[in-house]
């Protein structure tokens, strides 16, 4: 029988078993009875239906001598600016975060950069292939319009290969690295998360985080995670050494029951921001989509309360709304 779910077919490794990828040392916490028992009886808080930005960036088309230019788009999306190049991460201009243009997670708020007003993009990094990452239509008319280098995990190749066979793309696995130029390297790194676009699809196609090794400064994006006790993290800043900015999730982590094998909390953003001795960073994933059952505001809310918990410069680890920019300083 053919399988059309098969988006990769591989070498048996530590996280993938000839069929599927796994966590390695870790069961999974979001099985179907336990997503059942959460749909059944979630207590989510409600959305505003519209939420108007109060910036929208107009990014220039480069920076150059060693300057960091980091813009919020929202959710996962930063334009990422640095030694004349343009690098977009997980690009999602949709309305809805859904297989369908009707029903699913409906964005509040209009992306933080106009499509059209995005300069000249070279690189995109997808870090798994769920609907509020992976926006087929989006990459397709970056495609279209700049030609990029694509770069993903494993077995996300073939989902945009099947939506548009001429988007040219680049798969890694975990700890495999992608040589851009002299000055640039893109090494995929291990996530705790999962993977599906569909019903029997799950865990397909790899996910991943991402290091962008600079000439100016080494750079942490975070995709989907769990926060597993902060080893992914550690064993960055050991084997990688500092970085200048770190990108990291704090939304959709209600209920945490469910939510924490494959979303960190704010604390645990905090605690990740720690590992990777205290970088700066930007938090990410969150006031964009209603994924799961925290608010609309109350990632950010929960983010400022631990941060003064632990005693966290708002300067280094900086909150930016939606549209805003931030030339994150030399190291």
């Amino acid at each position: 029988m053919k399988n059309y779910n098969q988006y990769y077919s591989g070498s048996v490794s530590d996280h993938f078993n000839g069929k599927r990828f796994f966590n390695p040392g870790v069961l999974p916490s979001n099985k179907f009875p336990n997503f059942l028992k959460w749909r059944l009886t979630r207590t989510a808080e409600a959305w505003p239906k519209e939420i108007v930005n109060k910036f929208t960036d107009m990014p220039p088309r480069q920076v150059s001598n060693g300057e960091l230019r980091v813009s919020w788009v929202g959710h996962l999306t930063f334009l990422l600016q640095t030694t004349k190049l343009n690098i977009l991460t997980d690009p999602v201009w949709s309305e809805r975060a859904s297989p369908f243009n009707w029903v699913g997670p409906k964005r509040v708020c209009a992306p933080g950069i106009r499509l059209e007003h995005v300069p000249p993009i070279d690189i995109i990094l997808i870090t798994h292939n769920h609907y509020d990452h992976l926006d087929l239509k989006t990459l397709g008319d970056l495609w279209i319009r700049d030609k990029p280098k694509i770069i993903v995990p494993l077995g996300n190749d073939t989902i945009i290969k099947n939506y548009n066979r001429n988007i040219q793309v680049t798969a890694r696995d975990w700890f495999e690295s992608v040589k851009i130029n002299k000055d640039i390297e893109i090494i995929l790194d291990p996530a705790q998360h999962w993977s599906a676009r569909g019903m029997n699809d799950t865990n397909r196609a790899l996910w991943a985080s991402f290091i962008i090794k600079t000439s100016s400064g080494n750079i942490y994006f975070a995709g989907d995670t769990g926060y597993a006790g902060g080893k992914y993290f550690k064993n960055s800043l050991a084997t990688h050494g500092s970085f200048r900015l770190a990108l990291l999730p704090i939304g959709a982590f209600k209920p945490k029951w469910f939510m924490s094998y494959s979303h960190m909390d704010p604390e645990e953003a905090i605690l990740a921001f720690k590992d990777l001795n205290m970088p700066y960073a930007v938090p990410s994933h969150h006031s964009t989509f209603p994924l799961a059952d925290d608010g609309y505001d109350e990632a950010l809310l929960t983010f400022f309360e631990y941060a003064k918990k632990h005693d966290i410069d708002l300067k280094i680890f900086k909150p930016l709304d939606i549209g805003e920019h931030w030339f994150v300083p030399r190291i």
